[in-house]
This record gives structure tokens, C-alpha cells and sequence, in this order.
């Protein structure tokens, strides 16, 4: 059986979140805050850690069959890897921002203009899309200082929450790209069987993310009420209670309408509704 070797991010945002869905995969890993190298004792497989920069290159070489990185870094790379799962954590969106004072109301007007940012190559792009000729200054750092020290007139940075903008005089101004935690690969690793395992243990996690179980009593004379708003996996689970008049009813329910679910069974005739977490969902 082959060792496959995934690259993950050694410190930064995306960090946490991939070591806890590798985790949450069942894998059983230590060493990995002071090591760059943490082999996995219970599934084939070595986890690298390093600077997200490199991850697309390591991957696209062979080098690592597999990462975990955001895809403003993939784009930007321009490696050549298979993107084989969305992981749904790490989301931002990489925008042009422009000083709070700044009369600029369209990109047209960003014509001539100086553009601070760490992602070059996807904002050239942009521009390029947008017919507007800027000059994009290539900054590594902190870009937002950009127009306060007269080096750019806006800046192209990753915005989460906006609060760097703000603290820095900024407001967001046009929208680049979205961005979220990518499983790559190289090419014809999807073809693995070690890979495709790991990925089945991924996409059982973060189907068992997006529902709730739910176990609720009903009387049988509302049964068919509560089971046309219950779905499940294929359908609900109904079990015989002692008083006869009176079934359980197991189901899943997805986490985006939750509590849209829960008021329409208790108005369609649900008692004693117990939600749960579920911790993985096997297709």
C-alpha cells in the first residue's frame, strides 16, 4: 500500500481547520506544532507542513500527492493540480479597497492608478477582464499600509471580517474573488485507492457538518404530517413506542433550514423533539 504524503499549511488560518478535519477523518497523528514531517500511525499517510505559498508547487511536483490550501494561493501559483473537494472552512474573498476619503466610485475610475497587493497574478487578471490599465505594485506583507505611505493609491488584500480595512482607514471596494480551503491534488491521484479512501472519510465528515439528527415522538394520526417534512437520508426511521397510539421517528435534518424544520413539526403534531450532532455520514 502506498504512503501518500498530504501538504498542509504549518501556521496561519487555514492550520487549525485542516489538522482538525484530518483528525475528524479518524487519523491519528502527534509531533505535528514542532515537526515539519508527522506520520500518521493508523492510516498510510505523512502530513508536511509548510508555508501555504508552497503547497500548489509541492503538490503539482509530486512532491506531496495531495494538500490542503486556499484557492487565492492555487490561482495564484498557477500550478497545474486536480482540485478534488471544497472543504468549506477558511472562506474570504480577495478585494480591491480603497482609502475611506477616496472618490473613486467604479472600476473604470482605477485607470492609471497604483494598486498595492500580494496576489499579482490574479489581479492583473482582473484588470485585464476589466478593461482598466493600473499599475499593480507587488507588495509581501502587510499591503493595507499601502496608501497611507503614498505607495499605492488602493490595495488588493484577502478580507474575512474587514476589520484590518477599517483599523487602516480602508473600505472595501470591488469584489476579485472568492476564496475557500481546497483538497488538491496532483495529477492522477485521484486515481489512488489510498486517496480515494481518505477522500470518502472527508466527504463523510463534512456531510455529517451540514445535518442534525433528530428523534421526535408522534401519534400515529400525524404521522404522515411529520414524515413529508422529514425526508432523512432516504426516509425517516419509524419505531413502535409502548403506547400503541404513539411512534418514534429518527431523521436527518440539513443545518440551513434547522429551525424552519423543527417549528413545522411541532406545528404538525411533533413532541419531545431531541436534536443531536452527527459526527460522520457514510454514502
Amino acid at each position: 500500500m502506498k504512503t501518500l504524503k498530504i501538504a498542509i499549511q504549518k501556521s496561519g488560518r487555514l492550520n487549525e481547520k485542516s489538522v482538525e478535519i484530518l483528525k475528524n477523518c479518524g487519523l491519528s497523528f502527534e509531533n505535528y506544532k514542532s515537526s515539519l514531517i508527522s506520520t500518521v500511525t493508523n492510516f498510510p499517510l505523512e502530513i508536511l507542513f509548510l508555508r501555504d505559498d508552497d503547497i500548489p508547487e509541492y503538490v503539482q511536483d509530486g512532491i506531496a500527492d495531495i494538500g490542503i490550501v486556499g484557492e487565492n494561493v492555487i490561482v495564484e501559483s498557477g500550478a497545474d493540480v486536480t482540485y478534488l473537494q471544497r472543504l468549506g472552512f477558511g472562506k474570504c474573498t480577495l478585494k480591491i479597497a480603497i482609502p475611506n476619503e477616496s472618490r473613486i466610485t467604479e472600476i473604470a475610475q482605477l485607470e492609471g492608478k497604483a494598486i498595492a497587493t500580494s496576489y499579482p497574478v490574479i489581479l492583473e487578471k482582473y484588470l485585464k477582464d476589466n478593461h482598466v490599465n493600473a499599475e499593480v505594485r507587488t507588495i509581501s506583507g502587510s499591503v493595507e499600509i499601502g496608501p497611507g505611505l503614498g505607495l499605492s493609491d488602493a490595495i488588493c488584500d484577502i478580507v474575512s471580517t474587514g476589520g484590518t480595512l477599517k483599523s487602516n482607514g480602508l473600505k472595501p471596494f470591488s469584489e476579485v474573488m472568492k476564496s475557500e480551503a481546497i483538497l488538491i491534488g496532483s495529477k492522477g491521484s485521484e486515481l489512488l485507492p489510498e486517496v480515494q479512501e481518505l477522500l470518502q472519510r472527508i466527504l463523510s465528515v463534512l456531510r455529517a457538518k451540514e445535518t442534525k439528527y433528530v428523534v421526535l415522538n408522534v401519534a400515529k394520526t400525524n404521522l404522515k404530517k411529520v414524515v413529508d417534512l422529514l425526508p432523512g437520508v432516504k426516509s425517516p426511521t419509524v419505531v413502535p413506542l409502548f403506547d400503541e397510539e404513539w411512534v418514534a421517528v429518527h431523521s436527518v435534518i440539513a443545518e440551513h433550514d434547522f429551525w424552519e424544520k423543527i417549528n413545522s413539526l411541532k406545528a404538525a403534531g411533533a413532541q419531545g423533539i431531541v436534536v443531536m450532532p452527527i459526527e460522520k455520514i457514510i454514502a
